[in-house]
């Protein structure tokens, strides 16, 4: 045969079986139609498709999703204790993970690295509480005893005598102090006490149990979370994300910083100034109190304001000159230095995010607060405004 011809005769061939198929599938076609026009005769003929915008559908499908969401929004509020427990654990992972990253680039890898940082955290609240905790519970004792003198050397004050005729506060604080039972009216009795212990000591371990799980795998956390995006906006949405959990762990170790900066002052001051049978535990009070945005500082310097005018005015008014000195210090010089790097927002969204955080979930809320704002803030300069600007 002449080579010639043989691309005719296999076009040909492929147009038979193209044809064949078309053959087929109208076959295929006829039997179905074939079989919904048997069930037609014996069910009846199907109607037409409900109509997706007709007021019943819409009402209907619309009060379901309200009930569904009703019923997660209760589902939501009943375990928000343990929503508080699960951020605040994967606030101090983000916060650790700066001195983890620190290890790996040092060449240990993350197990060992997670492994060294916790050592050296629980090494030091270990060796925090043998060395300090007592020495705080004894000047606390002291305190204690010490109250009711206190309290008179207030009564001595005209002013503060006319108030309490009228209102007799200092008579029932005094009271209160003298017959050792001030901390079992707060908490409701010996087994309020026990019961506040407990759950406190139960959610402490829930939080550091939880940490450690977060910390060990937050690099897999975050892959798997950053693969919930698109695959072209992974890259950008990778850095926004790491961007956000770097910010929040420079802001907890820089509170770490400032609230040791604040205590290890407070300590020295109040050895100088005559309060060194409390200065471990009053300096442990203001390092505590600093880590709260906004008024955890000036309460920490109230608190002891308070009892250096209580055991002597001179006292008094040096611990109310240094304080006032040292939040101006702390304000404009140490917090803006240490918080630079981390969280960059105005003053004004700081005050707001913080009384927020403070309404809605307390102190934790307001620890959590100025982290979120930042976050918040950097997302929407990166994508709300720049989007803005593009268009």
């Amino acid at each position: 045969m002449n080579p010639l011809l043989r691309p005719g005769k296999a076009a040909a061939e492929r147009a038979e079986a193209a044809a064949a198929d078309a053959t087929k599938q109208a076959e295929s076609a006829e039997v179905a139609r074939e079989a919904v026009e048997t069930r037609a005769t014996e069910f009846g003929a199907p109607g037409k498709p409900f109509e997706r915008h007709s007021p019943f559908y819409i009402g209907f499908f619309g009060g379901v999703g309200a009930l569904l969401a009703f019923w997660l929004g209760t589902q939501i509020l009943a375990i928000g204790s343990t929503l508080i427990l699960i951020v605040v654990a994967l606030f101090l992972a983000a916060g650790l993970n700066p001195a983890v990253e620190w290890f790996q680039a040092r060449g240990l890898k993350r197990s060992w690295a997670v492994f060294a940082v916790i050592t050296i955290v629980v090494v030091a609240l270990v060796g925090f509480v043998m060395a300090i905790v007592p020495v705080i519970s004894d000047q606390v004792a002291q305190i204690t005893q010490n109250s009711p003198g206190w309290l008179d050397n207030l009564q001595q004050n005209k002013q503060v005598q006319r108030l309490d005729d009228k209102y007799d506060v200092i008579a029932k604080i005094k009271e209160k102090v003298e017959q050792g039972d001030l901390v079992s009216s707060i908490f409701g009795g010996a087994l309020g006490i026990g019961l506040k212990v407990v759950s406190t000591l139960l959610n402490g371990f829930v939080v550091v149990v939880l940490m450690l799980y977060f910390l060990a795998g937050l690099d897999a956390t975050k892959s798997a979370i950053y693969r919930l995006a698109p695959a072209s906006r992974r890259p950008r949405v990778a850095k926004l994300g790491d961007r956000v959990i770097r910010s929040v762990g420079g802001y907890v170790s820089g509170a770490f910083i400032v609230a040791l900066c604040a205590g290890v002052t407070s300590l020295i001051f109040l050895f100088v100034v005559g309060l060194g049978k409390y200065a471990v535990a009053l300096a442990f009070v203001v390092a505590l109190l600093d880590v709260i945005p906004m008024i955890g500082a000036s309460i920490g310097a109230v608190v002891v304001t308070a009892i250096g005018f209580a055991t002597d005015p001179k006292i008094g008014i040096a611990c109310l000159i240094f304080y006032v000195v040292y939040q101006q210090l702390e304000n404009y010089l140490i917090y803006p230095r240490v918080m630079s790097r981390s969280v960059d927002i105005p003053g004004s969204v700081t005050v707001i995010a913080a009384l927020v955080g403070a309404g809605l979930l307390g102190v934790v809320g307001a620890l959590l607060a100025i982290p979120t704002a930042a976050a918040v803030l950097m997302l929407t300069r990166e994508i709300f405004i720049r989007r803005q600007d593009a268009r």
